[in-house]
């Protein structure tokens, strides 16, 4: 046979192979398309006029989920996939030749979450000069990690006071966030050093350092008994080991509209985990299993937004901390330099 022949079948083929690639792509679902958890998924390719595939493999990052003959829909329960960006793929084998398309949907919680009020039970006083990162209690004294460079700070407070009893300043170059208690050892994240800090919960001497892995920087921690949780301001939740402190996974938090992100503050509270939102004036309330939010705290009119007459101070009126009596159990929330803390009773609307 002719060679010049030859190369030209060949690259006949080889750009038909690449034409009907191009033609090729899913008409359902579309690019980016929203699901609620629990909707069906109906996967069904765009395939070109008289294309019959062989089989079609059909991915969920990355993971085989299902083969079809012929082309033919398959249809995805959402509530088999985890909340958040999922990527689709379609692996399709036709006489000995493969080829791939794929898109991506979010799949967003199926529930609305439970609305709460608040009612105000106690005040406490609080150390105006503190921009609380981090606030626990323990033993009927309250743990707080302070922020910003030069003013960072980790120390335990005499609740019914507000008396600083015990505190140790970080080093200048150190922006505190969020804290943790584990048996005794205290642990501190710090904002973008990729770092935490570990202690000696009783003298808070400072005993050792541990990387972050994946997660870009340090916002909320809290300790569900096992495990570490940690916010990066994003709308993931990381979970790390409790004795290593290596991230092991996370969950991608979502309510019934979509992602909610810039979460900071933590506290693990009868299963559920509690997290500010940076900026707003409201507390969710989060699956731990799922990353579905389950509640929402609408805490408005707790503190007056023109309390401080400063404008680096105003612009920085920030609900955060949120601390937990087990034996008690009371609710504690406050804010950045606020002169108070709240103990509050949840009301459900």
């Amino acid at each position: 046979m002719n060679k010049i022949f030859i190369f030209l079948l060949s690259a006949a083929v080889f750009a038909g192979c690449k034409e009907r690639a191009k033609l090729m792509d899913f008409s359902t679902p579309f690019q980016g398309e929203n699901f609620r958890s629990g909707e069906t998924i109906k996967m069904q390719l765009d395939l070109p006029r008289g294309f019959q595939p062989d089989s079609v493999i059909y991915h969920v990052d990355g993971q085989p989920l299902a083969r079809n003959t012929g082309g033919k829909p398959f249809s995805l329960p959402s509530d088999r996939l985890g909340l958040g960006f999922r990527q689709l793929r379609a692996v399709v084998h036709t006489a000995g030749k493969t080829d791939t398309v794929q898109t991506n949907v979010v799949i967003r919680s199926g529930r609305k979450p439970d609305r709460y009020t608040y009612k105000v039970l106690n005040v406490f006083p609080h150390d105006t000069s503190a921009y609380t990162q981090g606030l626990e209690f323990h033993d009927g004294k309250f743990l707080e990690s302070t922020g910003r460079k030069g003013q960072s700070r980790l120390r335990w407070v005499e609740a019914e006071t507000g008396k600083v009893l015990q505190e140790v300043k970080l080093d200048a170059k150190y922006f505190a966030e969020g804290i943790a208690k584990v048996g005794n050892r205290i642990l501190q994240l710090t904002w973008q050093d990729k770092m935490g800090l570990i202690y000696d919960a009783q003298t808070l001497k400072q005993t050792g350092t541990f990387p972050y892995q994946k997660s870009p920087e340090g916002w909320g921690l809290c300790y569900d008994g096992t495990r570490l949780v940690k916010s990066d301001g994003s709308n993931r939740l990381w979970f790390l080991n409790g004795e290593n402190y290596k991230e092991e996974g996370f969950i991608e938090v979502y309510d019934d509209k979509g992602a909610v992100d810039r979460l900071n503050e933590l506290e693990f509270i009868d299963g559920s985990i509690y997290a500010n939102v940076y900026g707003q004036e409201r507390i969710i309330m989060v699956d731990p299993k799922s990353g579905a939010v389950t509640g929402a705290i609408d805490l408005t009119g707790l503190f007056p937004k023109d309390y401080f007459k400063d404008d680096a101070d105003a612009s920085n009126n920030v609900l955060n901390g949120i601390a937990y009596d087990r034996t008690g159990k009371r609710l504690f929330v406050g804010g950045k330099k606020w002169p108070k803390l709240f103990e509050i009773r949840l009301i459900k609307k």
